[in-house]
């Protein structure tokens, strides 16, 4: 960190090698988070990753046609609507915290998050195992299946 607050840059620091964004998808690794750019793993790189598991905490990261190169791979591949959904999730205790004058601590804010998304992520898994969908599928499945039955229950429509 101080190199980076020093410099504006990680280019350069000492004892590192400089790599392309090419290399760093396609080095040997477990899991692959893609984390700041929307399409950045396209058809074209797509069969470089070597990740088993990628968890797109950007939104975006993988297009549709990565997608299905993963699929074909074998690649576990959490969405992003799952994925990075803590930032959302967070921001609704907030108005439910300001339309209840409640104020939780840290711990509690977290504790909640735990619970909801490990319980997101177990719905979406139950899917993707059931009905043999990949986990993206799965989470589109889930969450227009919630929103059908919210405006069943309101009787949004007859």
């Amino acid at each position: 960190m101080k190199f980076k607050n020093r410099t504006g840059s990680l280019a350069g620091f000492p004892g590192a090698d400089a790599i392309t964004p090419a290399q760093l998808l396609a080095m040997e690794c477990d899991v692959l988070i893609p984390a700041a750019l929307e399409n950045s793993i396209t058809e074209e790189n797509a069969g470089a990753v070597k990740a088993k598991i990628v968890a797109e905490a950007a939104n975006g990261p993988v297009t549709p046609e990565a997608d299905r190169i993963f699929d074909k791979k074998g690649v576990f591949l959490i969405p992003d609507i799952l994925c990075n959904a803590g930032g959302v999730t967070v921001s609704y205790f907030e108005w439910v915290q300001d339309e209840n004058h409640l104020f939780w601590d840290e711990n509690d804010v977290n504790a909640k998050l735990e619970k909801i998304m490990v319980r997101s992520f177990n719905d979406v898994l139950k899917i993707h195992l059931e009905k043999k969908v990949n986990m993206r599928l799965a989470a589109n499945m889930l969450g227009v299946g919630r929103v059908a039955e919210a405006c069943r229950i309101r009787g949004l429509y007859p």
